[in-house]
């Protein structure tokens, strides 16, 4: 079991510790609705120094990328991040991930914890024939979340870069928290604003310290992967494992926006056939219209009692105190208010199809 830089301080805060994707992770401190909450009203820090950054760098960094992913990375421009995921020869995901652009040949990739090693070898395998620089630094460097609407205002006071400039999916690379040449990235996967650091393993603790002091009058809390799970659900995000994975295309999971036809990429012309067929089922979101808690791999079935999918996520959600998922269905169960059924053990419990993000920051 791996531990990330600041795991002795989330034992001393008295986290509730937990094994994730092989590292020991903090899943909670106060509660799951108190920590979402706080996120969803004011801000809260997480630790996902767990995750994994590749550089991938010189003159045929973008060609390799290009290769290997699904979006349009020649449309990133300096300071400019990116959503994407990672195809297989198969029609599934190998990975979901961000790409940075950080100088002209300089691209980061942010990847998931659970898939470091196969990521790295599925992008290695397609570099034999492009030979552009590699670099695995997921050991070496840190990544805090600071998520809220107040994520802005309270971490002003530590950098010199006016956070309110930096746009959704842009990044600068400057000072915060007393550290040169940190990475404060206006991303997040809680969908209520704020910012992702990346900084050495060497400087977190500073970071994570003066986060901490200058969000204090704004009530800042550490957050646990639990209200991660919790807040990204309500958003409709994709986990990896859960949501998409090897078996699932892009087209399935609702993600056809971060699939671009103007280059070629791993199997994209069979991505492109089942664009144009259009996917035998597909990824819905649902709410709970009786009392009961979706979770994953409980069946979802027709008004009539036939199975015609599967739940990958569910929740009872903090914001909208009402059980809510994600789960594959036929596509021609997957129209926006079709009534479907939950099996929760013996209990078939009504539900109906959605339309994302279940939370509507009104």
């Amino acid at each position: 079991m791996k531990n990330t830089a600041l795991t002795k301080t989330h034992e001393a805060l008295g986290a509730k510790m937990v094994p994730f994707a092989g590292y020991n992770m903090p899943v909670s401190y106060e509660g799951v609705n108190i920590e979402h909450e706080t996120v969803r009203k004011g801000v809260g820090v997480f630790d996902v120094s767990h995750m994994g950054e590749f550089l991938i760098e010189g003159p045929k960094a973008l060609e390799l990328i290009q290769k290997v992913t699904t979006n349009d990375a020649s449309k990133l421009t300096v300071g400019k991040a990116q959503y994407s995921c990672l195809p297989n020869e198969t029609g599934g995901i190998v990975d979901d991930l961000i790409v940075y652009r950080v100088k002209d040949e300089t691209y980061l990739l942010v990847v998931n914890a659970s898939n470091i090693e196969k990521d790295w070898e599925h992008i290695s395998k397609y570099n034999k024939d492009v030979d552009a620089t590699m670099r695995n630094i997921s050991d070496d460097y840190s990544l805090l979340a600071i998520q809220g609407p107040k994520a802005v205002e309270a971490m002003q006071s530590i950098t010199s870069v006016d956070l309110s400039a930096i746009k959704f999916y842009n990044f600068v690379v400057d000072d915060f928290a007393g550290i040169e040449h940190v990475i404060i990235s206006a991303t997040g996967y809680t969908g209520s604003g704020g910012f992702e650091i990346y900084c050495k393993n060497s400087e977190v603790q500073q970071v994570w310290d003066k986060v901490l002091e200058a969000g204090a009058d704004f009530g800042i809390k550490p957050i646990g992967l639990a209200a991660r799970d919790t807040l990204r659900l309500e958003m409709g995000y994709c986990l990896y494992g859960n949501d998409i994975d090897d078996t699932t295309s892009p087209f399935e999971a609702g993600l056809g926006w971060i699939t671009k036809f103007t280059k070629e990429f791993v199997n994209s012309e069979a991505l492109a056939k089942q664009k144009e067929e259009g996917p035998k089922r597909k990824l819905i979101a649902f709410q709970m219209e009786e009392r009961g808690i979706p979770r994953s791999g409980y069946p979802i079935l027709d008004a009539d009692g036939n199975e015609i999918g599967k739940v990958t996520s569910g929740t009872m959600s903090p914001s909208l105190s009402k059980g809510i998922g994600l789960g594959y269905v036929t596509t021609e169960f997957s129209k926006v208010d079709t009534p479907i059924h939950i099996q929760i053990r013996k209990n078939t419990v009504l539900a109906s199809i959605v339309k994302l993000p279940f939370y509507k920051n009104t």
